[in-house]
């Protein structure tokens, strides 16, 4: 991480925190090491931490293809599991860790779509239609959905 003030890594992050904690079902929780956690459930979406980290968990195919696409990179503490870290610094960093978080949160929302409590509680969001408008590869979409890219 660069030389970015610690005052405007919390002012990113607390830009971070207020989006994705309006997002229906999201809840936030303190996370420990200065953080807030962002849960929808039993699930974890990601956390931040106040001087500018936020790490996401996806699938390690997933993870994989975000870090080749240079989306985000390798956790910075376990960097052989599926999480992955992404340094706030700037304006555009927000933008890209809340993409991040999105793509997170519809995963889990894709999942629990196919429980009976899950279908009804995310019947308005259009999985599909987020992805488009997230604009994620072919490759991306392959690994979300837990398949081969060469599959259509």
């Amino acid at each position: 991480m660069g030389d970015i003030d610690q005052r405007e890594a919390a002012r990113l992050v607390d830009r971070i925190i207020e989006e994705v904690a309006a997002w229906p079902h999201v809840t936030t929780e303190e996370h420990r090491f200065e953080g807030r956690e962002f849960t929808l459930g039993p699930r974890e979406v990601g956390h931040v931490h106040r001087w500018g980290i936020v790490d996401v968990p996806f699938t390690e195919r997933l993870r994989d293809q975000l870090i080749e696409e240079g989306k985000t990179g390798e956790h910075h503490v376990v960097p052989e599991s599926g999480w992955t870290t992404h340094y706030v610094e700037s304006e555009d960093d927000v933008d890209e860790c809340v993409w991040l978080l999105r793509l997170s949160y519809l995963y889990h929302v894709n999942t629990l779509k196919r429980t009976p409590a899950g279908a009804g509680n995310f019947e308005n969001v259009d999985v599909d239609a987020e992805l488009e408008e997230l604009g994620v590869s072919d490759e991306i979409r392959a690994a979300f959905e837990g398949r081969k890219s060469s599959e259509s």
